[in-house]
């Protein structure tokens, strides 16, 4: 007899897909980071669906190597929010020049995360929970470009 539970299979990480997106979120962010060697800080302005709706992100060059740069995006005004935690809205992207990728690298206070989780965990992260963050990113990144305008720059 046939059980009418149907066996899970496990994930696979579809690292084409990933790579994609991570190109894509590089070229994003280049677009809203100009003269990314000359300043640290954009902020900007993001229309909702309805004109009251507005959101402000702000993102941050943090650091600075040869090959790579590590941007924090911050959500600082919002309708909706990225995270149950009010007082932090926060992805950190890194970004790697050499290979044109940029990825989530940790969000709000989890670091590391990992390419795929066994599931049930102890944080019940998502089984593929690096690709929806990095889907996330592009998402934001797109909504930014179509819908955005600077509100701030600051060159350091």
């Amino acid at each position: 007899m046939r059980s009418a539970v149907k066996e899970r299979h496990q994930y696979a990480v579809d690292l084409r897909a990933q790579q994609a997106e991570c190109d894509a979120n590089y070229v994003r962010l280049l677009k809203l980071l100009p003269k990314l060697s000359e300043q640290n800080c954009w902020e900007y302005t993001v229309d909702g669906n309805t004109n009251a709706v507005s959101e402000r992100v702000r993102l941050s060059v943090i650091e600075h190597a040869p090959y790579t740069s590590t941007v924090e995006i911050e959500q600082l005004s919002c309708a909706l929010n990225w995270s149950e935690q009010p007082d932090r809205r926060v992805l950190r992207v890194r970004m790697y020049h050499d290979a044109q990728m940029a990825e989530v690298v940790a969000w709000n206070t989890y670091w590391n995360t990992r390419a795929r989780y066994s599931y049930p965990n102890q944080h019940m992260h998502q089984i593929d929970e690096k690709a929806q963050l990095n889907r996330f990113l592009g998402e934001w990144l797109s909504h930014c470009l179509s819908c955005g305008r600077v509100v701030t720059t600051i060159a350091e």
